[in-house]
């Protein structure tokens, strides 16, 4: 039988960055799971560049795939992030001090190792269980907002793997973004008269939404850290030339509402914002595109999933900051939990590693999970 290293070990070894398909890794997974016993089914689809990938759903032996109303699900994504041409171990294995370092390994194919492991040492299983394997979730959580769409589960529970350092996470932030253009009038930069700048205009803008941002502290949520929404200005461009006045100007927005607050919320302001500059200046122009809106999530302290997991891992409930698959799932009153080994803030790095000692603790918390009463 594989140990959970094991499984941890071939993972890695696979590349699986969101632009290739996910094929290869989910086949590992499958195979694995079929050898067990496991029926598996698969829901291929082609991504927007033709490529293929796949959503998995996988049943214990003895229980009927095709049934959608489920009360457990542990749910996987299978990509990771892109490595850097340079991290010449990023698909390779590599051990130091207690700690397994490889592109994926906390991000999450430590979780995927340690299900699979759970997998094979439980005699009987939990009525309704189900693994899931999704596609792009580094990009957009594409791949859990098809299953949604085809309403091909419908579950009571879900478990969704991420590095929480073994803590449940029972809330988190969501994760929205859009693309904001401001159009301006090009102009010899000698004859500025003759032009609009757009990067003036956008600098205007992004003025109030700055003041946005601030504002935004006054609306708290406790469970997190920092307890608000956060708005974040990552990307900016604009302009041709040094002696051209700029027609256009684009930036993206990013913004993270705690549970509860509405991911329209932000959005509506800064169009808001929008209508108020063209009411003073009649040359102001600019549109925002929604590129992804997804709430916040939060399930119950008294929630039995909730408690069930604090007991297991003798380790109190958290929040995270960053997006997940919860988000998609989080409606219709489900229980929800982001659970899983290693610390997020090594991920997307070459410093990514998963500590061994928490891959087996997952192993027990999940076959525990796994099993009836």
């Amino acid at each position: 039988m594989k140990t959970v290293v094991d499984h941890l070990c071939q993972l890695i070894r696979i590349p699986s960055p969101s632009a290739v398909s996910n094929r290869r890794l989910v086949d590992y997974a499958a195979g694995s799971l079929q050898a067990l016993g496991w029926s598996t089914r698969e829901l291929p689809y082609q991504d927007a560049g033709g490529i293929e990938k796949l959503n998995l759903i996988a049943a214990p032996p003895s229980q009927n795939i095709e049934v959608r109303d489920v009360d457990l699900v542990f749910m996987c994504h299978t990509d990771t992030v892109p490595f850097a041409s340079d991290w010449e171990d990023a698909l390779k294995p590599v051990f130091d001090v207690g700690l397994l370092h490889g592109c994926g390994a906390c991000d999450v194919k430590g979780f995927l190792a340690c299900l699979l492991s759970a997998a094979a040492q439980c005699g009987t299983f939990l009525p309704g269980l189900r693994i899931v394997l999704t596609a792009e979730e580094e990009i957009g959580c594409l791949g859990a907002s098809r299953l949604l769409a085809d309403d091909a589960l419908r579950p009571r529970c879900m478990v969704i793997g991420e590095p929480t350092s073994l803590h449940p996470a029972r809330a988190g932030k969501g994760y929205c973004l859009a693309e904001v253009t401001v159009f301006g009038k090009e102009a010899h930069s000698a004859h500025p008269g003759q032009g609009v700048s757009a990067i003036y205009q956008a600098a205007r803008l992004i003025r109030a939404i700055e003041e946005l941002s601030a504002s935004l502290r006054d609306e708290r949520h406790a469970f997190f850290d920092p307890a608000w929404t956060t708005i974040n200005l990552g990307t900016i461009e604009g302009g041709t030339a040094k002696n051209i006045v700029p027609g256009l100007c684009r930036f993206q927005l990013e913004w993270r509402p705690v549970p509860g607050q509405s991911p329209d919320r932000v959005l509506s302001e800064v169009e808001q914002m929008i209508a108020r500059l063209r009411k003073v200046d009649a040359e102001f122009r600019a549109e925002v595109m929604p590129l992804r809106q997804q709430p916040g999530f939060e399930t119950p302290d008294a929630a039995a999933l909730v408690r069930s997991l604090q007991s297991l891992t003798g380790r109190a409930a958290v929040s995270i900051p960053f997006g997940s698959e919860a988000s998609i799932f989080a409606s219709a009153g489900r229980e929800i939990v982001v659970f899983g080994p290693g610390d997020m803030r090594t991920a997307h790095s070459r410093r990514e590693c998963v500590p061994l000692a928490e891959l087996e603790e997952a192993v027990r918390c999940l076959r525990a999970l796994m099993s009836p009463a």
